[in-house]
């Protein structure tokens, strides 16, 4: 039986990298989420604790949409996808209601620009996976597609996490977007030796993906940039 679930190494693939995903999550944000009564005696914000909890269950959802599909229950896969379209909507609300509350904190680190200049980057990161999980959801009927799209959706929203792990967050944006592409570059590498070419899908929304990347980094410190950010921040 074992070997009949995962004879298609999709279905291999697309779980383990969901589970890569998860614990990348959970390694950086650890200290400041999971397991924040270790690090900090001060309580949580509720918009960010409400952030968390959304954010996690996107991650675990995609955990589990994953395991359905390798144990071959697309009938239960389908039906939370319907689950999962109303998740992805509130992911855009939180991220932004997050986001500004960041940046009106004046958040930021060392290695990292002033927060309005910031800003851009976690507001381009709904624009990203927004425009992803709709080209998935709208590609539903088409597995291939619908899988690729989704992963990557997730990955544009994994930076946060990704600059939380020990040692990156001094090292600055592009560093933070080299390593989330490098999860795009696995995936197009899967493809390319199991499929002999990468999937379109993954080829145009990776391209999505990192040119809203380098928009963000082109934009954040415009004038016009930080007058919006200013009033977005009021």
């Amino acid at each position: 039986m074992t070997t009949t679930i995962t004879a298609n190494p999709d279905r291999r693939f697309f779980m383990t990298m969901a589970l890569v995903i998860a614990a990348i999550v959970f390694g950086g944000f650890a200290p400041t989420y999971y397991l924040r009564a270790l690090y900090h005696t001060e309580p949580l914000p509720s918009v960010f604790r409400i952030h968390g909890f959304v954010f996690t269950a996107w991650v675990l959802l995609l955990v589990v949409q994953t395991s359905l599909v390798s144990a071959r229950r697309t009938d239960i896969h389908r039906r939370l996808g319907l689950a999962g379209g109303a998740l992805a909507l509130l992911m855009l609300v939180m991220g932004y209601l997050v986001a500004i509350a960041a940046a009106r904190r004046g958040f930021t680190a060392p290695g990292l620009p002033p927060a309005l200049v910031f800003l851009a980057v976690p507001l381009f990161d709904l624009v990203a996976f927004s425009g992803l999980v709709g080209a998935g959801f709208y590609l539903r009927r088409s597995p291939a597609a619908h899988k690729r799209l989704m992963l990557l959706a997730t990955i544009a929203v994994l930076t946060a996490a990704i600059a939380r792990l020990p040692y990156v967050l001094p090292l600055g944006p592009l560093v933070f977007f080299g390593l989330t592409d490098l999860l795009v570059v696995v995936a197009m590498v899967y493809d390319r030796i199991t499929r002999g070419r990468v999937h379109p899908a993954l080829v145009w929304g990776g391209l999505f993906l990192v040119v809203s990347q380098g928009v963000r980094l082109a934009v954040s410190g415009t004038a016009w940039w930080l007058a919006l950010a200013t009033w977005l921040t009021r």
